[in-house]
């Protein structure tokens, strides 16, 4: 008992010490600061403060990345769907059988290229996105880019040859919830150009035709200055990347709006505008 009672006293009188010292320490911090007078007017700024001003809170990089509660459509979303998975195809034609075989897809290629990167006509992307976010629904883009090879393996149509799938200026696609309605979606894409602050006055845009002559669809077609939209029904317009059951839309660009120019197909941009792996 009286060990203990040394040893709690022992530890009090050295608590003590530490407490004087660090008192001492105050003291003597406390002699030795220095003051100094601030000479200046009171209205004379160093650093002048700017008004504040209330801004809303920009979006975080993620946060760029989703159109209402789903990712947001992008170029990859066109990525060319060929893979040599795909078993070949076999035709007989003036009594020669011959076999075609399908790309590599994404895996081999890039999607067309121009200045020195991928590119997707940007109208397309941007028409996507505004129905995805007018719906609140998912587009489900069917095809987008094709290389030749693979356009040539989902569709041997004469209406093929020339796909603006293979430049990047052309998309097929249908928005989930409302497979049964694509014509809802038409009057959306319509009324994308009634919208937009650089169409709206311009009725080269905001005006839609309908296409009379020969076709691959049963319903005529609508255009603008910029776009050809046909509406394939259930039992229209099947291939290898549209062997889904629903109606399907496809957008074909007919005018560049950021170069000013009408949009063609060309052999050379077709099949030599992508790099292969």
């Amino acid at each position: 008992m009286i060990k203990i009672l040394y040893t709690f006293l022992l530890f009090a009188i050295l608590a003590g010490c530490s407490g004087l010292e660090d008192s001492e320490k105050k003291k003597i911090r406390k002699m030795n600061a220095i003051g100094e007078h601030i000479y200046r007017s009171h209205n004379e700024y160093i650093f002048p403060i700017g008004k504040s001003v209330r801004r809303e809170r920009e979006n975080y990089p993620w946060e760029h990345a989703y159109v209402g509660n789903f990712h947001r459509i992008t170029e990859d979303c066109f990525r060319c769907r060929g893979s040599q998975q795909n078993a070949f195809i076999t035709q007989h034609s003036n009594g020669q059988e011959t076999h075609t075989f399908d790309c590599g897809g994404m895996d081999q290629h890039s999607l067309p290229f121009k200045e020195g990167k991928e590119f997707i006509y940007s109208a397309l992307i941007d028409l996507l996105n505004y129905i995805q976010e007018k719906t609140q629904k998912k587009v489900i883009v069917t095809c987008g880019h094709r290389c030749p090879k693979h356009n040539t393996y989902s569709d041997t149509s004469k209406f093929n040859r020339t796909s603006k799938h293979m430049i990047g200026a052309e998309v097929d696609f249908y928005v989930r919830g409302l497979e049964w309605s694509p014509e809802t979606v038409v009057q959306l894409i319509k009324d994308y150009y009634r919208e937009q602050p650089r169409f709206r006055s311009d009725e080269n845009f905001t005006h839609f035709h309908r296409y009379e002559k020969d076709t691959n669809v049963s319903t005529l077609p609508w255009y603008n200055k910029e776009i050809f939209v046909k509406l394939f029904k259930k039992d229209e317009g099947r291939d290898f990347d549209n062997n889904h059951r629903y109606p399907f839309i496809s957008i074909q660009l007919k005018w560049d709006r950021d170069q000013k120019e009408p949009v063609t197909y060309s052999w050379s941009q077709a099949f030599n505008g992508y790099l292969r792996y």
